[in-house]
């Protein structure tokens, strides 16, 4: 009896070896992760538009969260870091300047000094569209944009991510947490800062962006800018539970992107598009909030096993040129976790080109005009082939049966 119950233990040892970590609370259906995003989605910030109130509101909160965990202030006043964005084509140009209306913005900054010789920058954008003036996909009259996923989800599991890391367990980094406004602008925040970083650039070990975490569904769970180390292959290694869609480029539509250009290795986690992107029904009750601490869960496995380790950067394709750089735009979303061939179009927006010529959601673009589309990639390089008012054939994947649309790029 003795012998069974000694080997009991050594298989109880080994399994427990075996299985990842956990930092998850014994309650994951609300906590402290739950308030905050029930505040930052709440109609009392009025969707967070960088430069109103609702910024400073949002902004305020932030700062004192930060301030009662314990961390130090790293912004050009307290925690904050106020900049000026002005409406520009280019997010990564050599100054803000572009057009006459100047919007004042704050980043929110926030740092848990370990002693340690590498810091990890954490960052997830707070902005968001406001009462939808800018950006948004609503047709109808001015409402309140709460964007619950976009980004309340991102910076919740980002305080989240604070509460667990100021722990002497995680102390082979330092941390610094950034929440960035202007995202929805422009990268604006992000931009500013890594141009006038209130923080070493060449003390930053590596940088793990959070925007729209909040719609995990059936475990898939997008990691974007893997190419940008080679260590990013920790992310198979303490992978249990998701089913991951990964992109190497270091180039994409959030805030990882500025780090990347300052040749720092950057990730972007993202549970993907959904039908309430940037509409007034992206709201709390939509997210997913067991799914929210379970990529907090999951992002504090690959930091501890990284460790003390300096990771290399590298340089990647650039695999999402930004549709403004081009004349033309079929005026769709795509899906960005869709892994067949072509381009699958997750939402089609009104008036514009797709939507006059009969595409719907849900199709999938393989051809246009003469070029193939295998990918996103492919899609990206097509548009750039084409100028306004020209007439193309595009063939398109419908439920299993291909058929030709003409399109006009209006």
């Amino acid at each position: 009896m003795k012998t069974n119950i000694f080997l009991l233990l050594i298989i109880t040892f080994v399994l427990a070896s075996c299985s990842p970590k956990s930092y998850l609370p014994a309650d994951t259906s609300g906590g402290t992760l739950f308030q905050d995003l029930q505040y930052l989605s709440s109609d009392e910030l009025k969707g967070r538009e960088t430069g109103t109130t609702g910024e400073d509101l949002a902004a305020e909160h932030i700062a004192s969260r930060f301030s009662d965990l314990g961390l130090s202030p790293k912004g050009t006043k307290e925690y904050y870091q106020r900049f000026t964005g002005y409406e520009s084509n280019d997010p990564h140009g050599s100054d803000m300047a572009g057009q006459k209306t100047p919007v004042n913005g704050k980043n929110v900054v926030g740092f848990i000094d370990h002693g340690a010789q590498n810091t990890v920058v954490i960052g997830a954008h707070y902005d968001h569209l406001g009462m939808g003036a800018f950006g948004s996909l609503y047709q109808g009259p001015a409402e309140i944009h709460n964007g619950a996923d976009d980004n309340a989800s991102g910076v919740a599991v980002m305080i989240w991510l604070a509460e667990k890391l100021i722990s002497k367990k995680f102390d082979d980094n330092n941390y610094l947490f950034i929440a960035f406004s202007g995202e929805e602008k422009g990268l604006w925040g992000s931009n500013y800062w890594t141009k006038n970083p209130t923080y070493p650039l060449e003390q930053i070990n590596y940088m793990i962006n959070m925007d729209m975490v909040g719609r995990l569904e059936n475990n898939r769970l997008a990691i974007n800018g893997v190419g940008t180390s080679p260590e990013w292959t920790v992310l198979d290694d303490v992978n249990k539970k998701f089913e991951l869609v990964k992109s190497e480029s270091g180039i994409g539509p959030s805030d990882h992107s500025s780090f990347y250009l300052s040749d720092i290795p950057s990730i972007h986690f993202f549970t993907g598009q959904h039908e309430d992107y940037h509409k007034p029904s992206d709201d709390i009750e939509k997210v997913n909030i067991q799914g929210c601490y379970e990529i907090g869960n999951y992002i504090l496995q690959v930091i501890d096993e990284l460790d003390d380790k300096k990771i290399t950067f590298t340089k990647t394709k650039d695999e999402s040129k930004n549709s403004r750089e081009f004349k033309v735009t079929l005026g769709v979303i795509p899906d960005y976790m869709f892994q067949g061939t072509g381009m699958r179009i997750d939402g089609v927006k009104d008036g514009r080109t797709a939507s006059n010529a009969g595409i719907q959601q849900g199709d999938v673009v393989i051809k246009m005009g003469d070029l193939e589309v295998a990918d996103m990639m492919g899609y990206m390089k097509a548009l750039g082939a084409f100028e306004k008012g020209q007439t193309i054939p595009v063939i398109i994947n419908r439920d299993g049966k291909e058929m030709s649309v003409s399109v006009t790029f209006n």
